[in-house]
């Protein structure tokens, strides 16, 4: 007989406890996922990176045994509007807006500010049948009880998008650029595998990049709050420049310092002794995933080489099996990564608008397909390299 579940809605993880959340977000046997853990998500809430004033207030899903043990969660956030999500969809706002529609607010499952694929559907290892199904039943109660518009997971995985599909949400294809090691001994074997005039034009990069420079990799207990203090300032001087709203404060980032040392690698470029330029990456457990980067300066190549450049050389010296850098940015794909599929899921309460977005989404995956073929073609790696990775099953 299967055990009675019931869901709960709550608006600050101070009220579930980490061992709980944890059991959910990275259960034994699953690669480790920093982004969806209770130390991220946690500073994040604390440091007031988010809350009601930034746009992003939680209203995290639980579902709960007979006995209150928690069996399944999601990261759950009531948006009043679409900025830091990395999945846009601003034009469907405004169509609906146009229609006399209400499209704010709405519901994001996501990890804020991180466009990482993970699980999204928290499930926790040995939790009774039907925990997921109650769980995306909970998430749709709570998207009718607040009168959202619309339901969204962003970054879901592939396996999560295909139950989510079964469930009747439409799913949306998008494109991200991972570096995958292929067991290369170092970065100039990964170069072996390129075609000559892109290593070339790499170690001339590399070059141009490194020179009057110290670039140095920091782990764990090795970042201080000198080094903090430096990040932020790239961080806010970047972020001010191209998004015009930085959300991570200060705090956030000696809150994860101090809970999540182990899960951080910090790259910092210094020019006479003085720090210039850095990037911030998390570590999984066979990932690391670049995520926000910032300069003081401008300097040629500057971004490629502290930010993927060293993110690759890193991988492959202590085995990482991929290197995931974030959203867009065709240019990466010379410099070695390859097109991967992202997939989220949409869910409408106007079922007449949803079926536009879901003709809209199936009309877009033509295009993202065709996109990622061409990209594919175009790889900077050479012929007998493609042939032998494409005779290869994945």
């Amino acid at each position: 007989m299967a055990l009675e579940l019931s869901a709960r809605i709550v608006q600050s993880l101070e009220s579930v406890g980490a061992a709980a959340w944890d059991a959910c977000a990275n259960p034994r046997g699953a690669p480790h996922n920093p982004f969806v853990s209770y130390a991220f998500l946690q500073a994040l809430e604390r440091s007031g990176s988010v809350g009601r004033k930034t746009g992003w207030a939680p209203v995290h899903v639980l579902v709960e045994d007979a006995t209150g043990r928690l069996v399944a969660c999601a990261p759950t956030y009531l948006k009043s509007h679409s900025l830091g999500e990395y999945v846009f969809d601003q034009g469907w706002a405004q169509a609906y807006e146009r229609a006399g529609g209400r499209y704010y607010p709405k519901l994001q499952v996501a990890s804020p500010f991180t466009p990482v694929t993970g699980r999204r559907l928290l499930v926790a290892d040995g939790a009774p049948h039907g925990a997921s199904a109650a769980l995306i039943g909970a998430l749709r109660g709570l998207r009718q009880a607040l009168e959202a518009s619309s339901l969204h997971i962003a970054f879901a995985t592939p396996s999560e998008a295909e139950t989510l599909r079964a469930a009747g949400f439409t799913l949306r294809a998008g494109e991200q650029f991972h570096f995958t090691n292929e067991d290369y001994r170092d970065f100039d074997d990964f170069l072996d595998a390129l075609a000559s005039r892109k290593r070339k034009a790499i170690r001339r990069e590399r070059r141009e990049a490194q020179t009057g420079l110290v670039i140095e990799r920091l782990a764990g207990a090795e970042i201080k709050p000198a080094h903090w203090d430096a990040f932020f300032a790239f961080y806010m001087d970047t972020g001010a420049r191209k998004w015009g709203r930085p959300y991570l404060t200060r705090a956030f980032f000696d809150m994860i310092g101090e809970t999540m040392a182990e899960r951080l690698l910090l790259v910092m470029a210094r020019e006479n002794g003085a720090p210039i330029a850095g990037a911030i990456n998390f570590l999984g457990d066979d990932a690391i995933y670049g995520r926000n980067w910032g300069a003081l300066v401008e300097r040629p190549f500057l971004h490629f080489e502290v930010c993927y450049y060293q993110a690759i050389e890193h991988a492959i010296a202590h085995g990482y099996k991929r290197v995931e850098a974030g959203a867009q940015g065709e240019h990466k794909l010379a410099r070695g990564y390859r097109p991967v599929l992202t997939w989220s899921a949409h869910d409408f309460a106007d079922k007449g608008f949803g079926a536009a977005i879901a003709d809209y989404c199936r009309r877009e995956r033509l295009e993202v397909d065709a996109m990622i073929a061409e990209q594919e073609a175009a790889l900077p790696f050479r012929n007998d390299v493609k042939e032998t990775r494409e005779k290869t099953p994945s």
